[in-house]
């Protein structure tokens, strides 16, 4: 079984072809990400036009790119898988009706994926994971946690109340004056700042509520910054700093109360594990915070490689198959339209954004 992934949700453009064997490991037989980082420094974030044009000028010679790094033809590919969302709307059409114009043009199915359900998925192309597990979704849209019991059978257990984190990363960045992407120059600035400088708050730390709050966290900074600027650069080194051990405290604690839900509503799980996906995985600080609770908790940590937890296409060639070998491809991709707000889980009242266009998150 051979899948053609298309991704296109933000600002990477992306194409894969992934197979898998009978009972073999599935194999990435290719995978193509170019990065938009560069058009989008100058604006310290994504500029939706400017995502959708580069989409429109690079995804042909992407796809390209992807069959030629597998010795694949299109003839031989199985069927085509596209993000059709959550995302900016412009890179989705953009993806979409590359990938529909494809498979109408090849004779094969076209399958319609939820770009979330790529990064849920992802720990079973690289680890082999059974279901159930546990998902920590951090990236720079969304901030979740999920049981991923199946195929399709998502419950989120939680998610942010305001900003995601690593939108909170981002703008902590852009009020320092620390260039974009920000996720990576937070954590090389506070890697010489002192982490006790700066008592930032642990946001809905101890709280009976599970979900995640960023935004007053992302003000403390801004009061922090205010007071002692004009700043040196080991002020910023320090804030950062402090700002990440924050991060790490409060995702420690929301984490946990998840992982004790867990063993108490899947108690059968002889070997429960913690998956975590998304850009902001890769913080070093965030990841040994994450993996001395699980060890102390009896879970394992899994952390798909950095370049298959930001956003690529080979998790939605790998989504392809899934849904492919569960028979839940659909009978209707060809006619889906492309959706900016897209739920993993649809039953789960939204907190964040609930309007005609459907649920933030």
């Amino acid at each position: 079984m051979r899948v053609l992934g298309i991704e296109t949700s933000c600002d990477e453009t992306a194409a894969s072809v992934v197979a898998l064997d009978g009972a073999s490991a599935p194999e990435i037989l290719s995978n193509i990400v170019l990065s938009q980082i560069e058009e989008h420094a100058a604006f310290g974030g994504v500029v939706p036009e400017i995502a959708a044009r580069a989409h429109v000028e690079a995804l042909d010679g992407i796809v390209e790119a992807a069959l030629a790094d597998s010795a694949v033809s299109l003839d031989e590919v199985d069927a085509v898988a596209a993000t059709a969302g959550p995302g900016l709307v412009g890179g989705l059409i953009v993806g979409l009706m590359t990938a529909k114009a494809i498979a109408a043009a090849a004779n094969k199915p076209l399958i319609a994926i939820n770009h979330l359900e790529g990064h849920a998925l992802t720990a079973r192309l690289t680890d082999g994971l059974d279901f159930p597990y546990l998902l920590l979704l951090v990236s720079g849209g969304h901030t979740q946690i999920v049981a991923v019991r199946g195929v399709g059978d998502y419950q989120r257990w939680a998610t942010t109340i305001d900003d995601a984190l690593g939108e909170a990363f981002d703008k902590t960045a852009k009020m320092l004056g620390l260039p974009y992407p920000g996720g990576p120059n937070v954590e090389k600035a506070a890697a010489s700042g002192d982490a006790g400088r700066f008592a930032f708050p642990r946001p809905m730390k101890g709280s009976a509520q599970p979900d995640f709050s960023f935004s007053g966290l992302k003000t403390a900074v801004r009061q922090a910054a205010t007071a002692i600027a004009p700043l040196s650069d080991q002020d910023v080194a320090d804030i950062c700093a402090s700002f990440q051990a924050a991060v790490a405290d409060a995702l420690g604690d929301r984490v946990g109360r998840a992982l004790a839900r867990f063993r108490k509503e899947f108690p059968d799980k002889a070997s429960p594990a913690l998956v975590v996906a998304g850009g902001v995985a890769a913080n070093r600080t965030i990841k040994g915070t994450l993996e001395a609770l699980c060890s102390e908790a009896g879970f394992a940590f899994v952390a798909p490689p950095q370049k298959l937890c930001t956003d690529n296409a080979a998790m939605i060639a790998w989504a392809g198959i899934e849904r492919l070998r569960a028979g839940m491809a659909g009978e209707n991709a060809a006619g889906f339209v492309p959706r900016s707000r897209w739920p993993l889980d649809s039953v789960s009242a939204p907190l964040v954004g609930s309007g005609r266009r459907g649920a933030k998150a």
